[in-house]
């Protein structure tokens, strides 16, 4: 599995994502769960258009995908997954987006591709990579755990994916509303060392 993992939007190496998608594997899932806790609807669909244009301008042939109706239905997830070239993950409450991915069984299928690298490129920005990380604690300064649009009685996902070994944090020193908080979460893992990477918008970590 390779990954493009982006601060925000689709960053500044467009052409090396093309490049992992060559010969015609355009085909991309566009997950937009992170957003699920919204309530400026009119905004979010805004915000999504233009994604969704941005990736059609590359080439791709988008798919919005919603794990909603995947709660607990991992096999035909799976099943729909397997179709796509690119899985696309929107940012959003990283916390909402874990919830998402733990009630679809999307986390245990992206490990699985990820521990038999598999053909298929994951990609996305802001909630979208920071999932991939060893742990949630610290983005808490910034997106609120509280937020439970699939119902209260489900814990806090504190732990990240352990795709990556080292958390990932977005939107470093950059024109974004939250890169104050970003100040508070960097601090938040120094003193708690947790091992990690900022990303200044614009910049993109890209595993082969």
């Amino acid at each position: 599995m390779k990954l493009y993992l982006s601060s925000f939007k689709l960053g500044n190496e467009e052409q090396k994502l093309k490049e992992l998608t060559k010969n015609g594997n355009n085909r991309l899932a566009y997950i937009h769960n992170a957003m699920d806790h919204a309530t400026d609807l009119e905004r979010r669909n805004k915000s999504e258009a233009l994604d969704i244009t941005d990736l059609q301008r590359l080439g791709y042939t988008v798919d919005v995908l919603d794990l909603k109706q995947y709660f607990h239905k991992p096999v035909e997830l799976e099943k729909r997954l397997d179709y796509y070239d690119v899985l696309w993950v929107r940012g959003g409450n990283t916390f909402v987006l874990a919830q998402a991915m733990r009630l679809s069984g999307f986390d245990k299928i992206l490990q699985r591709y990820f521990r038999d690298n598999k053909d298929i490129v994951y990609g996305g920005y802001s909630a979208g990579i920071c999932i991939l990380g060893t742990t949630l604690k610290g983005i808490h300064l910034a997106d609120d755990p509280n937020q439970k649009p699939y119902g209260r009685d489900y814990p806090i996902i504190w732990e990240g994916m352990n795709i990556l070994d080292y958390a990932l944090v977005p939107h470093y020193k950059s024109e974004h509303p939250e890169s104050e908080d970003v100040d508070k979460i960097i601090a938040y893992m120094i003193d708690s060392k947790i091992p990690f990477k900022a990303l200044r918008d614009g910049e993109v970590i890209i595993i082969e």
